[in-house]
Order: structure tokens, then sequence, then C-alpha cells
């Protein structure tokens, strides 16, 4: 067997980038069409399961090139269907991604990071509890969900940046990853939601892009005062500065953004509060996630609203957002730590 860290990791080139490669190595420049649209198209990760190589290329090939560089350290389940998968990164990092899958439709969504930790430290998201370490590589992203697709042998339809992270402060590698998951992955822009805490040079720099992507806000209270506290990152860019860089978004991009609003009992699930969202974003473009609180553990200082507060809340922020449309986001994957806040990196025997 080969030293696998000797072996050059063909994942995330590009048909001419193989094509230069398998020049350079003395391998017939077709052979790299054939390679690309294994990896590609059907999602593999072994040169053996390339039936129309002979077993002398799958050899050749596989003492010289390795196929991508996560390695899965463990798949749970939810009993909702949705899935978690723990990758190890060539470098010894964890990092998590989600697979959802919907009763009402066929598509499958896949929550991808975009950076090992989070800078933002938002103190009831999980993930801000690793504190930053790294950013990922635009391939260490979309081999997310090539890994995904070959281990359940299905194709994923749409992509959200919701794992891990705050993308838009890994601007360069998200940008490129969301261009290369067309031109590789087959998953146009329009499939594809970047989210962010509020970067606001980073989100009018994303409107020049011309990127047909869904953005979506993480807001989760309307006045700055409570939003210091949930979303640290608005003590540099205050709420009214942020509001308009998402109308700029609005009008250069003609798209319709996503606020998102995570609700906690006691802080910012009053009917003031919902009062406050809902004509903050009466004048934008946008749609509006109610997301009741994912609770982690039962001594978290953090609770979800009631049902009761929840849906009274929701009928306010769409009365005075003047009929914007406002939905209470599903919870998927709870038991499994899956959802919304939960990513964590943890992986216990």
């Amino acid at each position: 067997m080969p030293d696998e860290s000797l072996l050059k990791n063909i994942f995330g080139l590009n048909l001419s980038e193989l094509e230069s490669l398998f020049i350079a190595e003395s391998i017939e420049k077709f052979r790299a069409k054939q390679v690309f649209k294994w990896i590609y198209t059907k999602s593999v990760r072994t040169f053996e399961e390339m039936t129309d190589l002979s077993a002398k290329m799958q050899a050749e090939l596989s003492s010289k090139f390795k196929i991508g560089s996560l390695s899965l350290i463990e798949r749970q389940v939810s009993s909702d269907g949705t899935k978690k998968y723990l990758f190890s990164l060539s470098d010894g990092n964890l990092v998590e991604s989600v697979l959802m899958c919907f009763s009402d439709r066929d598509s499958l969504t896949a929550c991808i990071s975009s950076q090992i930790g989070c800078a933002v430290k938002c103190p009831f998201c999980s993930t801000g509890t690793l504190g930053f370490r790294k950013n990922l590589s635009s391939d260490e992203i979309i081999e997310q969900i090539q890994f995904i697709q070959n281990l359940e042998k299905l194709r994923v339809s749409n992509i959200v940046f919701m794992g891990q992270g705050e993308p838009l402060n890994n601007y360069d590698s998200v940008i490129k990853a969301t261009r290369d998951l067309g031109s590789l992955i087959g998953i146009g822009a329009r499939h594809i939601t970047i989210s962010t805490s509020g970067v606001v040079p980073q989100i009018e720099k994303l409107a020049e892009e011309d990127l047909q992507v869904t953005l979506a806000l993480s807001l989760h209270d309307a006045e700055n005062e409570g939003r210091d506290y949930l979303v640290p990152i608005n003590t540099k860019w205050k709420i009214a500065e942020l509001m308009q860089s998402m109308k700029n978004y609005v009008k250069k991009t003609n798209r319709r953004v996503t606020i998102e609003y995570v609700l906690l009992r006691g802080l910012n699930d009053s009917n003031e509060k919902a009062i406050a969202l809902g004509k903050l974003c009466a004048d934008l473009h946008c749609h509006i996630n109610l997301i009741p609180y994912n609770q982690s553990c039962s001594d978290s200082e953090f609770q979800r609203p009631s049902n009761n507060r929840i849906h009274y809340f929701s009928m306010l922020v769409k009365q005075y957002s003047k009929g914007k449309t406002v939905i209470v986001r599903k919870e998927k994957g709870h038991d499994i730590k899956a959802a919304c806040g939960q990513l964590e990196s943890s992986y216990r025997t």
C-alpha cells in the first residue's frame, strides 16, 4: 500500500487541471475525463469503483493519487431521517455536516460547514463554544457534499452554508466553492443559501459577485441592545447599517433575502420584540424564518418559548411586517444534535 500522505489529492481539480496532471504523469489525456465523471457525477472516492478502467489502470492511479482528504468518523441518523456526519480533515481537525430530507418534497438539502468553530460566539450556539480554529478550503467545503452523496447514493439538491462557522469570514473559499459547486457537482447558485451573522463589508461585496444565491441573515433581535448580546458582531456593525446593506443586496441582485430569528424564552420573544422585528422587515424584500431554540442540554441557560408564545409572536411579526411570509422552522435532527445551533463536532464512543 502506498503512503497516503505522499499521494497527490486530485479532488477539486477541474477537467483542464486534471488533464494537465495526467499528461505530466504520462497517463493518457482521455483518462482524465473518465475519472472526472466518476468523481463528480457519480461521487466515487476510490479508483477501484471506476469500472470502465482496467485493473492495471486502477492500480496505477491508486499509486499516484487520492480522491479527497476527509475521513468519516461518525454517521448518526435522527428519528426524523436527518443524518449528521462527523468528518476528520487531513490535519486532524473535526467538522460536521448535516443532510436533511423533507416529507413534502423529494429534494435533499445539505447543511455544510465553512469553518472549524466560529469566532462570532453567539452565546446560544454550540459551535461558538469551540472558538475559531481554522477556515476550510473550497475543496474541503465541496468534499463534504461529494462524500455525503457517496455514502448515501443520493444526489443533493440544495446547499445551505449554515453549518459551523461564519461563511462571510471565509469569503474567498465560500465564493470559490459556490462557483465550483455548479461546474463540478452540478448544484447551481439558485440552489445555494449563504448565511451570515451580519458581516456588512462582505454583504456589500457579495452583492457585486453576480451570484444568484439566497442570502440569509441571522438577526435574532431587532434592537441593538438585545442583539449586542445575542450576536456579538453587532457591536461592530449596528442594525441600521446592517439592514441598509441587506437592502443594497436586494436592490443589486433582485433576490429576496431571508431573515433568521432564533426564539429564546424571556430574551427576544415578547410582543414588543415581535413588533420591532415586523417593523424592521416591513420595507425589506424578504421572508422571515422563526427558529424555536434547539436546546442541547438540560442545564442550558436558554429555553425555547411555549408553542402558544411562538404562534402569537409569529402572528404579530406577520401583521407588522406588512404581510411578509413568516415561517416557524421545523425542527430537524434535534435528537442527534444536528439542529440549528447544535453543531459542536463532539464525538463520544
